[in-house]
């Protein structure tokens, strides 16, 4: 994954530079106020039912039993060998339980929650194309998102990860979910999960007051720098849970009752361990390695893979890979691919 300015190779020097200058306003606006990010391309499904929340506690990696309305997790669903099928952000209200999933692993899940998941135990439905999700992120997003809803900031600044509370829009009254995200680490960031039909509205509000839309390229460049694994680009069905550190991204339960896949994961944690894992890696701007680079040691040993990489306009060259254990924090390797190479720092 290679995130920078998307421009049509004939398009020129100015349309270039024009497309940079957008991703380094947008990338401004996240580090001192907020940004607008269309997120509706990932996939949301409603679980209802008494024993909806025992169910999908059978299906992933982390307690959804122990939720409480207005809580949330982040966690894996797994192949019978513990490999991901998809990483899910699952949210329980007083009406049952939201998941979501990222667009590339919406297909492994839909066919998972379609094999496991009796309806007449706990009905559930798709309801992507009914709603959407906007995603405010920034230093001001807690702030900005009290002038467009009814609710104080410190309620949005005191939600921890995955947690939400339901908000009211000033201008019409709608009632939408908000929830505090993840992806982007230290930086603030919520998601506004909403109907469908007042999505412009919604967005309208938020640019009105300074909220600064932003693209997909700019989330990602965000995500890398906060080192949060993507499903399809960091991670897949070759992956499992530990390798792509959902131990530290708090998406595994060792203490909750049996779930798919959950013989591979115990074993790996009480026995042993996994013999490579995402980590973070910053490279020279000059050369940005594509999604694959091969990366090796001093030796020519090869030790790993780029997975995502991007140029930051605050950090430079900054990547997550799939390293070997033994490689030690602040270790320097070579990434290679073609007849190009660059040194990679590893965090």
């Amino acid at each position: 994954m290679h995130p920078t300015p998307r421009v049509a190779e004939d398009a020129g020097p100015a349309a270039a530079a024009a497309a940079a200058a957008a991703v380094a306003g947008a990338y401004g606006a996240l580090r001192s106020g907020a940004i607008v990010v269309d997120r509706s391309d990932r996939s949301r499904w409603r679980f209802t039912g008494p024993r909806a929340a025992e169910t999908l506690t059978g299906l992933v990696t982390n307690d959804v039993l122990a939720l409480m309305p207005g809580e949330g997790l982040y966690a894996a669903a797994l192949t019978p060998k513990g490999k991901i099928v998809a990483d899910l952000r699952i949210f329980r209200d007083d009406d049952g339980l939201l998941a979501d999933t990222g667009p590339a692993a919406a297909e492994g899940w839909r066919a998972m929650a379609r094999k496991f998941v009796n309806p007449r135990v706990a009905p559930f439905a798709e309801v992507s194309e009914r709603t959407s999700d906007t995603g405010v992120f920034g230093s001001r997003a807690a702030e900005l998102l009290s002038r467009v809803f009814e609710t104080d900031a410190n309620a949005f600044h005191q939600l921890q990860p995955y947690s939400h509370v339901r908000a009211r829009l000033r201008s019409s009254s709608e009632d939408v979910t908000v929830v505090r995200a993840a992806e982007l680490g230290e930086v603030p960031g919520f998601d506004i999960i909403a109907p469908a039909q007042i999505t412009d509205e919604l967005r309208a509000g938020l640019g009105s007051i300074g909220a600064v839309a932003a693209t997909r390229d700019l989330f990602d460049i965000a995500r890398i720098e906060a080192g949060f694994p993507e499903w399809g680009v960091d991670m897949n069905e070759d992956t499992l849970p530990q390798e792509a550190n959902f131990d530290d991204l708090g998406a595994i339960s060792y203490s909750k009752g049996c779930y798919v896949g959950q013989e591979t994961v115990a074993r790996i944690h009480f026995r042993g361990h996994v013999n490579k894992m995402l980590r973070r890696v910053r490279f020279n701007a000059d050369a940005v390695p594509p999604r694959g680079a091969a990366l090796a040691d001093e030796a020519g040993k090869s030790v790993g893979a780029i997975t995502s990489a991007a140029l930051s306009p605050r950090q430079g060259g900054v990547g997550i890979a799939m390293v070997r254990r033994e490689v030690e924090a602040g270790a320097t390797l070579i990434a290679q691919w073609g007849s190009e190479q660059t040194d990679v720092s590893v965090a």
